[in-house]
């Protein structure tokens, strides 16, 4: 086998070769890891200059596939230093928190990543919040941090206030911080003009070039640090697709970032236009799922697809309910091809709405120690494949404490976490022998995985209650155990595939979203959150290599299809 030579594209080569700071705007399956790799080559054969070089985006499966990408080629030196790969929050907290502690805590500092879920509950009786709701330096309470809560106390949140004031102060005396802390006590330290000049000199001292991947993840804090590196005399590189910011909830960018740009020379603002993933009709409808004032010109098909002559279709469905049928049109499309369904998902804004779709209805757990602990189970084994596994363990850790009565409820995790000094992760090496025990067997029954996870499980219960009595039959169980079989089409929330790809993909617009949706493409809106559930719909069918189809209710299909018929591939609609 014959290794295939890079031949980067004339936009790949002025990125690769510019010395200077550099923003560069990448389409979907523009190639930006391959890119930066051979950046990161150009740099490190300079001699002349022994700085490093630090890469940083904000997933870890991101950092996973561009250091074993590096190390693949041999560009990567070992020992690493004094370059850096890693995400941003890992960055901060090595080079700006650490290193340097926190104000008004003598402690060892602890990273807490789940620490804006804890539970403010000031008495008994009293409506739960979350401390992601209240303000982390004063400690008031955030409306529109907690517009899904129902929160209106008679008396006023002053209560609840009180409460989170004390957790926030008792958690930073303890050293417990989380990335929000991160960024406030970043903030703090760089208003501190002296200070900020002297630890600016130092890390210049030790990069001489900072990429940032998938910068549209950013929040307005970390533009700022991102700025203040610039200033400090760093090469900075910004690489982003504006269009996929899909993380308001976590306080990711919106027209932030493009102002951003703004502050860039325009010699400096560069971009890559051409797709080496998707047909020639998914580039034409995904330019087009875009706002009107972002399209711009169509993205070039330049990958093995090139040549693909298959349409995107749009299915009709008729209803409230998004119906089983799509799944059925979607397989027979997929089948046609010759693609294997496994690699077929059907994506949609919600897991529920993506599972409907395949006509794979999941039950709903509810309190149920059993499904919560098979969810949990299964949640840890998908997310090998779809990340977020911090997340995964997380959840699988709660459904444990819950079987085992060591929590009441899942609202107190985070209290049993600094009761008993579990804040540093000791807890995970079990929870993952767990996760890994209770993988379904080849053939095994519900029956018999409850069984296993009774055995497994019936250790260190708190209360007299016996584990048959917390771990009970349940006739939905065999449904939440079910695997993904190579015949059946993967079902899967769009958050879940960002940042991966696939020979085929339905995408799926509920009754409840389509018309917000459509209001965004036709430029009659620009509501935040009615932007990113259209950069939802644009994440999703970005991930299609050979064949796009997008499902919508009957009564959009033709302003659908008015949409990305304008990208000059007609778009064939099949009414279900």
């Amino acid at each position: 086998m014959i290794a295939t030579v890079y031949q980067p594209t004339p936009e790949q080569e002025a990125i690769i070769s510019h010395d200077g700071h550099a923003f560069v705007r990448a389409c979907p399956g523009a190639g930006k890891t391959r890119t930066m790799v051979e950046r990161a080559r150009h740099i490190l054969a300079t001699p002349s200059d022994r700085r490093g070089v630090a890469f940083l985006s904000f997933t870890n499966a991101a950092v996973e596939e561009l250091e074993a990408r590096l190390r693949h080629l041999g560009i990567l030196p070992s020992p690493l230093f004094p370059n850096f790969i890693g995400t941003f929050d890992r960055f901060l907290w090595q080079f700006l928190i650490s290193p340097f502690g926190a104000e008004g805590c003598d402690q060892a500092l602890r990273l807490v990543p789940d620490k804006s879920e804890w539970e403010v509950k000031p008495f008994n009786g009293a409506q739960p919040l979350k401390l992601k709701h209240f303000d982390r330096t004063t400690g008031t309470f955030l409306p529109a941090k907690a517009t899904n809560t129902g929160f209106a106390p008679k008396n006023g949140p002053g209560a609840w206030e009180a409460l989170a004031r004390k957790l926030i102060a008792r958690a930073l005396s303890n050293g417990l911080l989380d990335f929000e802390d991160v960024r406030n006590c970043v903030a703090n330290r760089l208003a501190d003009l002296i200070f900020s000049k002297r630890l600016g000199a130092a890390l210049s001292g030790r990069f001489q070039e900072i990429v940032v991947d998938e910068a549209q993840d950013c929040n307005p804090a970390d533009l700022k640090i991102i700025d203040w590196l610039r200033e400090a005399g760093i090469k900075v590189k910004i690489v982003c697709d504006p269009n996929q910011a899909i993380y308001a909830f976590r306080g990711g960018l919106t027209d932030e970032l493009l102002e951003f740009a703004d502050t860039f020379d325009s010699a400096d603002q560069l971009r890559m236009s051409g797709n080496f993933r998707s047909s020639p009709a998914i580039c034409a409808a995904i330019s087009q799922l875009r706002p009107p004032a972002s399209r711009g010109a169509v993205d070039i098909p330049i990958g093995r697809f090139k040549n693909e002559t298959t349409p995107v279709y749009i299915l009709a469905y008729g209803g409230a309910r998004v119906p089983a049928t799509i799944g059925t049109q979607f397989q027979t499309f997929a089948a046609s091809l010759g693609i294997p369904l496994g690699q077929a998902p059907v994506l949609a804004a919600t897991w529920a709405s993506a599972k409907n779709a395949v006509g794979s209805v999941m039950p709903d757990a509810g309190n149920d120690k059993t499904l919560l602990l098979a969810e949990a189970v299964m949640g840890f084994h998908l997310a090998f494949t779809a990340g977020n596994r911090r997340e995964a363990l997380v959840r699988l850790h709660k459904a444990v404490l819950l079987v085992r009565g060591a929590i009441p409820g899942v609202g107190a995790y985070a209290t049993h976490l600094t009761t008993h000094g579990l804040h540093d992760g000791r807890w995970r090496p079990e929870i993952i022998a767990v996760g890994q025990a209770l993988k379904v067997l080849a053939g095994e029954t519900a029956d018999h995985w409850l069984q296993r996870a009774r055995r497994l499980l019936a250790v260190n219960l708190v209360g007299t209650s016996t584990i048959g009595q917390r771990l009970r039959s349940n006739s939905q169980l065999a449904a939440i155990l079910a695997e993904v079989s190579p015949t059946t089409l993967p079902a899967k929330a769009i958050h879940a595939v960002k940042g991966l790809e696939f020979p085929a993909v339905c995408v799926v617009l509920t009754t409840s979203t389509a018309g917000d949706i459509l209001d965004v493409l036709h430029g009659r809106t620009s509501s935040a959150k009615q932007v990113e559930e259209a950069r939802k719909i644009y994440v999703a069918a970005s991930r299609a290599e050979r064949l796009l189809a997008i499902a919508a209710p009957r009564s959009r299909v033709i302003a659908l299809k008015a949409v990305l018929d304008a990208g000059g591939h007609p778009c064939p609609i099949v009414t279900l």
